[in-house]
């Protein structure tokens, strides 16, 4: 596996690890910003953009090649699915991530019998099967559910569709595989043991991580610092990027 990475500005090293269906160029909007003040990592996950896939493709290989292309000491800034990998990585590496920042994120993005802070199930079930009969119709409909709701919806909803396929088509493998780490993965009982400082932004009306995850998440990590933004749906660096810049200054620097 080769991971894409495009590195900016110089300072204290800032990884910025995507979501589902997406590639690095989604930090496009704040990148600039951050490189005046850190060196910035923006890479594409395996599959996605100009990086290859990975076999197996799960959580603990995401994070391993994440861990494998980033340097020691670095902060990390996951949003969504990139959220979900940073912990995996943070867990299994603590040595290598300086600090954590979960954006949209959460320990477990499906709903279980005693879970009710996540989406249900069904819906990854759908949206992988959607995607052999029509798959750009599908990535498009995943992305109406990351700005449902939330202030400056029609920017947003422009900015990721112009974005979406920007860096080429993943494959609908490489997706389903990544739908699969969303459906299965349950990291709750290891929320409580990062050694790092962790700070979580969330959307006061994200649907795909319910904010009651992120609060969860808050009361498990002694010290944890917990921004909810309202108004703001699931992608803040998007709708609201300067609380999101002014978040990420204040907890890396």
């Amino acid at each position: 596996m080769s991971l894409h990475v495009e590195i900016t500005g110089s300072g204290p090293d800032l990884a910025l690890i995507h979501g589902w269906g997406m590639h690095g160029g989604i930090w496009d909007g704040v990148r600039a910003d951050l490189a005046r003040y850190f060196r910035v990592h923006v890479l594409d996950l395996p599959g996605y953009g100009t990086s290859t896939s990975c076999q197996p493709y799960n959580l603990q290989a995401l994070a391993q090649g994440v861990s494998e292309a980033l340097p020691s000491g670095v902060n990390v800034i996951g949003w969504s699915l990139g959220g979900l990998v940073a912990q995996r990585w943070a867990l299994d590496q603590p040595q290598q991530v300086r600090r954590l920042m979960l954006v949209g994120s959460s320990p477990c993005f499906a709903q279980r019998n005693d879970w009710a802070s996540g989406i249900d199930p069904a819906i990854f079930q759908a949206f992988a099967r959607d995607l052999d009969r029509d798959y750009a119709a599908t990535l498009l409909r995943f992305l109406s559910l990351q700005a449902r709701n939330g202030e400056g919806l029609r920017t947003v909803m422009k900015y990721l569709r112009v974005a979406l396929f920007a860096r080429g088509r993943p494959s609908a493998e490489v997706l389903k595989a990544g739908l699969n780490v969303l459906l299965e993965t349950d990291l709750r009982s290891e929320t409580g043991d990062f050694r790092m400082s962790l700070a979580l932004l969330h959307g006061e009306l994200d649907t795909l991580a319910p904010v009651a995850a992120a609060r969860w998440m808050g009361g498990q990590s002694e010290g944890a610092r917990l921004e909810v933004i309202p108004g703001c749906a699931h992608a803040p660096f998007l709708s609201h990027p300067d609380i999101f810049l002014r978040v990420t200054r204040e907890f890396f620097l």
